[in-house]
């Protein structure tokens, strides 16, 4: 008994599977397409000959999908920055951290540049919620040694360059007061 295997996916079944891709999760124009592409080329490999024109008409349907919901506004790339970069500062990375996440994910710079907050002061409370994430800075448990304590903040500055946050919002976070840092991880979460 031979097994037959349905045809290449139609444009109408491209829409639907993008679709049912959004109501689940929030994605960019380019993140849609990899999905999409992903689900031709799985299509493609179970074919037993994939005819290449059928494959490159299906992959063509994919751009027009694309196209047709960011036309209607269903994917808006520069929606899903603002609100990420948001929730990524909130939960304490670092305004490079962001742009670098954003960017992964296929928006464009110039709609990083809009997303990403610029001012000093949102920096400073990303890196104190990172600093009480990681219980370090005005989080830390005190030390009497003072070798200890130079040698810990060290590390501490460390971490937080690792994590992508300049030198001077570091240092700044890491000699605030605890009651100081802590209004100010509150204020940026209820932003």
């Amino acid at each position: 008994m031979t097994e037959t295997h349905p045809g290449p996916p139609t444009e109408a079944a491209l829409h639907e599977a993008a679709l049912a891709h959004l109501a689940r999760y929030a994605t960019t124009q380019a993140g849609l397409v990899r999905v999409l592409d992903r689900r031709v080329d799985r299509w493609a490999r179970a074919a037993a000959s994939p005819d290449p024109d059928a494959v490159l008409a299906a992959k063509r349907a994919v751009r027009a999908v694309v196209a047709r919901l960011a036309a209607a506004g269903v994917v808006n790339d520069a929606a899903f920055a603002e609100s990420r970069a948001r929730s990524l500062t909130r939960s304490g990375r670092s305004r490079r951290a962001v742009a670098a996440h954003l960017a992964a994910r296929g928006v464009a710079a110039e709609t990083v540049a809009r997303a990403v907050p610029g001012d000093a002061e949102t920096e400073l409370a990303a890196a104190l919620s990172f600093a009480r994430r990681r219980r370090i800075g005005p989080f830390r448990r005190m030390c009497d040694d003072e070798a200890a304590m130079a040698d810990i903040h060290r590390r501490e500055l460390g971490v937080l360059a690792r994590a992508g946050f300049p030198q001077d919002v570091a240092s700044r976070a890491l000699r605030m007061a605890e009651d100081e840092a802590e209004a100010l991880v509150n204020r940026l979460r209820q932003s």
